[in-house]
């Protein structure tokens, strides 16, 4: 097992954020990850910390050389695992693209991704973040998947309620705090994904950008090829493209704020844009308190606010993870003081 050493990682990053990983070992299959864990260096270059598992690189802020040992996931590979009566049981390796696994799942004609279209990254980091767009989560076709537990090397299995979903949040991204805690931040390595993709397929169309494409169209009753792309032009519209201008998508979570506190802020700003969830809380919309703090097209550095929408920061050109960082913090701070929300990152800091 070969571990490469000094490797740049301004091509592994969608920020393009210049860096190098003093340890990189590529893990393309289960036997590559024991091979490396039988190999003398493991010990050594595990000891002071746990390795960083690296995906497509598409929700990460580097703000300097990796000293962990990373484990770049290239783990390949798409499959019907089972066909019911009642749905797909597809699966993908951890290092799929997950746009391209989405595209491919409405070709061989098993809808029920297409809300997710076009998010980038790979299928092995959409469980950690659960990612999720225009009314559908990954927890909500999600099945099961198979990782390797970093400190054992023991393979295991985990089903939709281990994995502990919340709202971009899941077990992954929890560090454990002692021995019976099940947090599996810093511990796992997931190698294949499942989902379920029920035959009987509803659209999901509840947001305003879906809804304007039915008043454009008058297409009431899209189907899920027509429903990806609409959502793929809508994209392509408002984020940048990560190969073009360095991002990280979405940079914050939309904050949820209880009934009174959504009252109050629409008191002193009516057009705040916001979204009743089934839980009785309120969703607000972090690009638009962004912008109400006047970030748009404004930064720090070479780090700013995307002009098109201010909840991507971008890379205008050499920014470093410390601007982005920077950035963020006072973006932040601006959103607190006059809204009184803090503003959750969404990208992992290393």
């Amino acid at each position: 097992m070969i571990v490469e050493k000094q490797v740049p990682l301004q091509g592994y990053n969608s920020f393009g954020i210049v860096a190098k990983a003093h340890h990189l070992a590529r893990i393309r299959d289960e036997a590559d990850l024991a091979a490396l864990r039988a190999c003398a260096p493991w010990d050594e270059l595990t000891r002071v910390a746990a390795p960083f598992v690296l995906g497509g690189g598409s929700n990460l802020v580097i703000t300097g050389d990796v000293r962990p040992l990373v484990l770049k996931v290239e783990i390949a590979g798409r499959r019907l695992v089972e066909e019911t009566p009642k749905g797909w049981l597809v699966e993908a390796g951890a290092g799929e693209n997950w746009h391209a696994f989405v595209q491919w799942t409405l070709e061989q004609g098993w809808p029920g991704l297409e809300n997710l279209a076009l998010i980038p990254g790979t299928v092995g980091a959409s469980p950690v973040q659960n990612i999720g767009a225009y009314g559908v989560e990954l927890q909500d076709r999600f099945h099961s998947l198979d990782a390797i537990d970093l400190r054992t090397g023991e393979t295991f299995t985990l089903d939709a309620g281990q994995c502990g979903f919340g709202y971009r949040d899941s077990v992954f991204k929890h560090v454990p705090t002692d021995a019976r805690d099940f947090g599996l931040g810093g511990r796992a390595l997931i190698t294949r994904v499942r989902f379920w993709l029920p035959k009987a397929w509803k659209p999901v169309l509840g947001y305003a950008d879906l809804e304007r494409k039915i008043a454009e169209t008058g297409n009431t009753a899209p189907d899920a090829r027509t429903i990806f792309d609409w959502i793929c032009g809508i994209r392509r519209a408002k984020l940048p493209d990560p190969a073009v201008i360095g991002n990280a998508g979405s940079f914050f979570k939309n904050p949820t704020v209880t009934p009174d506190q959504c009252a109050d802020i629409i008191a002193r700003d009516p057009k705040v844009v916001h979204y009743p969830m089934p839980d009785g809380t309120v969703k607000l919309a972090a690009g638009w308190l962004i912008d109400a703090c006047g970030w748009k097209g404004r930064g720090v550095g070479n780090a700013g606010v995307y002009d098109k929408q201010a909840l991507v920061l971008v890379n205008r050109g050499g920014a470093t993870g410390g601007e982005v960082v920077t950035l963020a913090k006072a973006i932040q701070t601006s959103v607190y003081e006059r809204f009184g929300i803090r503003l959750e990152p969404e990208p992992v800091v290393i």
